[in-house]
């Protein structure tokens, strides 16, 4: 329990005390808030339940602060409970509460923030989900750092979280790599066929057809001009008197090779791709410290009837009309700005109706909780899987939509386009390579992920204090220093003493490095309640910037041991702290810099 989760109980004590005296009448709970005093004088924490409650309970909010702050329950956390302004309850902690904060984390270690596992509800959080189609690019990466962290967060504050990738592997993209694919294996066979306007060209492409080829053989080769007859033009093929459409030539095309190799032998190239793709998204994303417990198949949908149960269930309520010779989903009357077609005229169900079906999935696996993290350019989604949620009968408040806005990656003034299809991206591995995992990480965290990001890599490359990720990894680095000169003297100390010593910390610079580890586990419930990444990586720049001031206005190795063990306990609680932290956000704690 965190000391902002005691002081609320603190202050519901008090209120039934004065009900029970007859002193307020209170119905419920009151909505109330606990904050971190800005400025010191008045206190540690402070509340507004007086001036919320003085309304409806027809009082002074000041004389009711004072009943309440008179009837505040005994606390051997707290040192003076008083009033200011218009009726705020300021709360201070004694100075044996604050030294106490080295022993809690110590004692805790790397569970020293956290809630019990499983005390909240469990819940999957879908991310990155990019169709695998090619190798993930620099905007895919800031999904899975924001989801990766969002994840690790939502599991210290208690939840059981799934972690899960949705992999497109049933669209029309996914035949368009496959086409790309095989024409490229044409090439390598000796089969000159025109490469498709619409086609994905990446590097990544001819790696697969080579692969494809090594297994096959010639087997899968067709002639140039059964491939190519009577394809509609392609764009770049098109005059004026007869435009050519990418998009019409590349469908031909796909059904073309299906019409060539059948069935059985299309889904071999198609798979390919598709293990290619998913193989080289897999290995990236563990490279970058980003860990899925689940890829779950769009064909799975079909195949394990989770599309078909939803169709039935909107059917069963009346939310389904037929319109043009489709079935429509009445969208509109759960606000969303138009219906939906879940099954079109010729009996194909859409990919609205695989929303349907993998929103229903989440519910029948046993979740509480379904989670979504988007890009900003899925902003759509937001309306259609929430009148989604109300046609199944699912408990909208149980579904969370995150957006992640892009990253816009410079390479000095210059921004870097990107465009899957053309081949031209910018990879995460690239990214990597070039910034290393902990500051793409960082970088991708550290703001908002509503807010859009400029991602400087001259900064995040910088082995200076001006690189965020580097100064607080150079705290951490400093403590391991610390530890290494005590070696070097033959000076030891041990928990018993370090907590027999912490008496001797006193100074204000070490209070407000006491304070400031004990905010830790509220920084993470107010994380994970407000899907905020950003949180972490703010509080352990400020926790940083104070141990760096601290370190160096102040001697830690000083000859008297006392002295000496309570300030190396402090910098180990530090330590440990910033280790908690970065763990959460994907970023080492290096003991040298």
């Amino acid at each position: 329990m965190s000391f902002k989760d005691h002081l609320r109980e603190l202050v519901l004590q008090a209120l039934l005390d004065l009900k029970r005296a007859g002193t307020i009448e209170l119905e419920g709970e009151p909505a109330f808030v606990i904050e971190r005093s800005k400025n010191p004088e008045h206190g540690d924490y402070a509340t507004n339940v007086a001036m919320l409650l003085a309304k409806p309970l027809r009082r002074n909010p000041r004389e009711l602060a004072q009943a309440i702050a008179d009837t505040f329950p005994k606390s051997q956390h707290i040192e003076k409970v008083d009033i200011a302004g218009p009726g705020f309850i300021n709360i201070k902690l004694n100075l044996a509460c604050r030294q106490s904060a080295v022993r809690r984390v110590l004692e805790q270690g790397e569970r020293f923030g956290h809630q019990p596992e499983g005390s909240r509800e469990s819940m999957t959080i879908e991310f990155v989900s990019a169709n695998p189609n090619g190798p993930l690019h620099v905007g895919h990466g800031r999904g899975a750092a924001y989801g990766a962290s969002l994840a690790n967060i939502k599991e210290a504050a208690g939840h059981t979280v799934q972690r899960e990738y949705y992999v497109n592997d049933a669209g029309r993209q996914m035949d368009i790599l496959a086409v790309s694919v095989w024409v490229r294996y044409l090439e390598l066979g000796g089969v000159s066929v025109r490469f498709p306007d619409n086609g994905y060209r990446g590097d990544y492409v001819v790696e697969i057809a080579r692969a494809l080829r090594a297994r096959e053989g010639d087997r899968l080769l067709h002639k140039a001009v059964d491939v190519q007859a009577d394809l509609p033009p392609d764009e770049t093929q098109g005059t004026e008197q007869a435009p050519g459409d990418k998009e019409a030539h590349v469908d031909a095309l796909i059904a073309r090779a299906r019409n060539l190799l059948g069935e059985a032998d299309y889904r071999i190239v198609f798979e390919a791709g598709l293990d290619w793709c998913l193989a080289d998204i897999r290995d990236d994303l563990g490279q970058f410290r980003v860990k899925h417990d689940n890829f779950f198949s769009e064909r799975s949908l079909m195949t394990d009837g989770y599309v078909a149960r939803a169709i039935d269930t909107l059917r069963a309520k009346g939310h389904l009309y037929e319109k043009g010779g489709a079935t429509w989903f009445r969208a509109t009357d759960f606000g969303d700005d138009k219906d939906r077609v879940v099954v079109r005229e010729n009996g194909v169900s859409t990919y609205f109706a695989s929303d349907l079906g993998y929103l229903l999935s989440k519910f029948e696996r046993g979740y509480e909780r379904a989670l979504y993290v988007f890009g900003a350019d899925h902003h759509g989604y937001i309306a259609r899987l929430r009148a989604a949620a109300d046609g199944l009968g699912l408990d909208q408040t149980k579904i969370d939509i995150q957006l992640v806005q892009f990253a816009i990656l410079y390479r000095g003034a210059e921004r870097v386009q990107m465009s899957t299809r053309a081949g031209s991206f910018v990879t995460l591995r690239e990214l990597r390579d070039e910034v290393g995992t902990d500051a793409a990480r960082f970088f991708y965290v550290m703001r908002g992920n509503d807010q859009h990001l400029d991602f400087d890599l001259e900064l995040a490359r910088k082995q200076s204090n001006d690189n965020p990720v580097y100064y607080i990894q150079y705290a951490h680095a400093r403590v391991c220093a610390l530890l290494r000169q005590m070696a070097e003297k033959q000076w030891t100390y041990t928990r018993t003493a370090i907590e027999a010593a912490r008496t001797r910390l006193v100074e204000p610079q070490e209070q407000d490095l006491l304070m400031e580890l004990l905010r830790f586990p509220e920084v993470i419930d107010s994380a994970a309640a407000n899907d905020a990444p950003q949180l972490i990586a703010t509080y352990l720049r400020e926790l940083a910037g104070e141990f760096h001031s601290y370190y160096n206005a102040t001697a830690i190795l000083v000859p008297e041991e006392e002295l000496r063990n309570a300030r190396i306990g402090l910098c180990l609680a530090i330590r440990q702290v910033l280790v908690n932290g970065l763990v959460l956000i994907g970023v080492s704690a290096p003991e040298t810099m």
